[in-house]
């Protein structure tokens, strides 16, 4: 990613979230991005390119660091030797290894920069109740905040699935019971009570599913990048290596065999729907699918985060911003010391209105 030298002074360049611009850090020149000569985002047939896995057209070889804590492997910025993971905040030497990997097809370029990211972080962190004063210290560096580009898969496919099941239909019997009133008077009372009628189903349901993502790393917890979501991938842009210029890079190491295993469990639950539907009835019950997925394509792109990541007593916490939303998601540590003060205040209040009262 070299080779990006401002056209008014030569500094390298940084990409300026919200725009199509590189701008120098020095003289704060905005260099414009050519558009790109793919002109359009493509979708790869994914069994022809299992079939030829070694074609080197959709192969590219990234130089990456790989973070000894984690596991994380990142870009480092132009001219860095040395830098913290922006995952863990593990030291990084540059010692490099090389990979062939699939070519990213796509990226959403940062729209939140970096104030609006340390406003949304520290909203967020500011509505934590018993929250270490750590995590304040960590919201006042800006350093601490990086930007990240995380690899995702998507997966298009057309589904036939065979299912067998039962279809139920409500019924209701009237049943008489015992009941005793306040006088010990006994009397026999009617009441309606809902029962089924199970019929047995089969058929075949068709769904499309376009664009189901799937994070190709696992460095960070799947509730984090799930609840990061939804991401406006209508606004993917064809893969230019300025979008990444200032900012880090995950390779990804959820293969794209993987990815697709995945992609299949985030599709169930809408094909198990489709059929409850074709089923009918007032409840369903399914006991067998079996789901043949044709016309698969896929395409590797990158999606932008912030991130923020530091010790604690022995355990990292990490906190995520969506580049392009502001949505916030994180774990966070607990100060017993506050939540200990505050139990012990309760309790004396507790006992305060108990004397209060009692003497009345």
């Amino acid at each position: 990613m070299s080779g990006f030298g401002c056209e008014q002074c030569g500094a390298n360049l940084k990409f300026q979230p919200g725009t199509t611009a590189l701008k120098c850090p020095y003289c704060g020149y905005l260099n414009p991005i050519p558009e790109t000569a793919l002109g359009r985002i493509r979708e790869h047939d994914y069994q022809d390119f299992l079939e030829r896995a070694q074609a080197t057209e959709q192969l590219v070889e990234v130089i990456t660091v790989k973070c000894p804590s984690c596991a994380a492997e990142t870009t480092f910025d132009p001219n860095v030797s040395s830098s913290n993971c922006p995952f863990c905040s593990t030291g990084l030497v540059q010692t490099t290894q090389s990979q062939k990997q699939i070519k990213p097809e796509a990226v959403l370029p940062f729209q939140v920069g970096r104030k609006e990211a340390l406003g949304a972080f520290r909203t967020w962190l500011g509505s934590l109740w018993f929250a270490p004063n750590k995590l304040q210290k960590a919201a006042r560096h800006e350093e601490e905040l990086n930007g990240v580009y995380l690899p995702f898969w998507t997966y298009d496919t057309q589904t036939t699935t065979h299912y067998t099941g039962r279809r139920g239909e409500y019924y209701y019997e009237t049943q008489y019971v015992t009941v005793r009133d306040s006088n010990g008077n006994t009397r026999q009372e009617a009441r309606q009570v809902q029962k089924i009628h199970w019929y047995p189903a089969s058929g075949t349901v068709f769904n499309a599913f376009d664009d189901v993502l799937v994070c190709a790393s696992d460095t960070l917890p799947v509730r984090h990048t799930e609840n990061l979501e939804p991401w406006d991938l209508s606004a993917l842009i064809p893969y230019q290596d300025a979008f990444l210029q200032g900012f880090r890079a995950e390779s990804y190491h959820i293969s794209l065999e993987e990815g697709l295993e995945q992609a299949k469990r985030r599709m169930h639950p809408i094909i198990e729907a489709t059929i409850c539907r074709d089923i009918g009835g007032d409840v369903q019950d399914v006991t067998s699918t079996r789901t043949q997925y044709q016309n698969i394509t896929f395409k590797h792109i990158l999606l932008p985060l912030w991130i923020s990541a530091y010790r604690y007593s022995g355990r990292v916490y990490r906190f995520v911003v969506n580049g392009r939303s502001g949505e916030v998601q994180g774990e966070r540590p607990y100060s017993w010391v506050k939540i200990t003060f505050a139990i012990i205040a309760c309790i004396s209040f507790a006992t305060l209105l108990y004397f209060l009262f009692s003497y009345r």
